[in-house]
């Protein structure tokens, strides 16, 4: 089988961990702090604070920006749920606006007709390393006076019009096991705002500025040192894998545009697409993707469901249609993209795909 993902760890990784390990100081220290500084400059930020994870990342912002009870928060409805869960961790409410079509990201064409007194941050996801109409975005953002924080959990590295996603707003990355880069698990949140970085890093601590010394209610959302060790080995190799993915997936896109009923990814003008996700939209979705499994390529759905209609924000009371997430999550199918990939390894890829839709069509 062919596995949707592959994490890269190499000697530099191994060989990180263990000092890290053989230290003794394996909680949040040195190499936290060297992560962040390093991370930050990579993204174009002047602040970042590691987190556990991406999930705790966008809870973190959302808090260190004011977000709370009674307030909306503007955010795609097809996305992986956390980016909506952590509004209402806050206390505050989504609202679902709907994507476009060819990106799979929030439709900046919508927002405004969704603003209301009570809005107070819009919440875009880069979704399958696409970059959103960031700027468009960001202008909704700057007229309305209010917070733009992205979920870029998917989008390491990746740019808007030359620009890394990280300089716009507050960004929250995740490095679960199977993205762009990794550290097991863990998350950034990524800020030019002074303020807002102390809060999010006293947030994360307990409250704290100081040891023992508790000034808010906060957490215990600390990033260890081995993981920040493990992150420091990667995120040199970023952008060089980042490259590769998108050979990666300019070849299955040249493979794969003659096959019936499949439509390969479109790239934003102005982007720079990262392909966490190398993601098509095929008709028979669910009996071309057992198929596909069946030949031996770990193809998936990302994601099956819009948020607003999963069982948790049924029972919540959540309502309304947005029909182009729902379309996708009928129509849309990951391949395999990431960069340990062989040239093989991909023409079984296409192989799979024009198989499978063949084999439905003769059906």
């Amino acid at each position: 089988m062919i596995p949707i993902s592959r994490p890269s760890i190499g000697d530099e990784e191994r060989s990180a961990v263990l000092a890290v390990l053989e230290s003794g100081q394996l909680a949040h220290g040195p190499r936290v702090r060297e992560f962040e500084e390093r991370f930050a400059a990579h993204v174009g930020a002047k602040y970042a604070i590691a987190l556990t994870s991406g999930t705790s990342s966008l809870h973190v912002a959302l808090m260190a920006h004011g977000i709370g009870p009674g307030d909306e928060v503007i955010t795609p409805a097809f996305s992986f749920v956390a980016s909506a869960d952590c509004a209402l961790f806050v206390g505050a409410r989504p609202v679902f606006g709907d994507i476009e079509p060819a990106y799979f990201t929030l439709d900046p064409s919508q927002i405004e007709d969704l603003i209301t007194d009570r809005t107070r941050a819009i919440l875009p996801v880069h979704l399958f390393g696409q970059t959103c109409e960031l700027e468009a975005i960001a202008e909704i953002a700057r007229s309305h006076n209010l917070v733009l924080i992205q979920d870029a959990c998917q989008s390491h590295g990746a740019r808007f019009n030359g620009r890394r996603v990280g300089e716009f707003g507050t960004a929250c990355y995740s490095f679960y096991a199977t993205k762009n880069m990794t550290t097991g698990e863990g998350g950034m949140i990524v800020t030019n705002d002074p303020e807002v970085a102390e809060r999010a890093r006293m947030l994360r601590e307990h409250g704290s500025r100081q040891r023992y010394s508790h000034e808010i209610l906060g957490y215990n959302l600390c990033m260890t040192d081995f993981q920040a060790a493990l992150g420091l080995a990667q995120l040199p190799k970023l952008d060089a894998w980042n490259a590769r993915r998108r050979e990666h997936a300019a070849y299955l896109s040249e493979k794969l545009s003659g096959v019936d009923g499949v439509t390969t990814p479109a790239i934003r003008p102005g982007g720079e697409h990262v392909f966490h996700q190398y993601t098509v939209r095929v008709q028979n979705r669910d009996e071309v993707l057992r198929h596909v499994n069946e030949l031996g390529v770990g193809a998936g759905v990302y994601y099956p469901t819009p948020i607003p209609q999963q069982p948790s924000y049924q029972r919540l009371g959540f309502s309304g249609r947005t029909p182009q997430s729902e379309r996708a999550c009928r129509e849309v199918m990951s391949l395999p993209v990431h960069p340990s990939l062989s040239v093989a390894e991909l023409d079984r890829v296409v192989e799979a795909v024009a198989t499978a839709v063949e084999r439905i069509e003769i059906a």
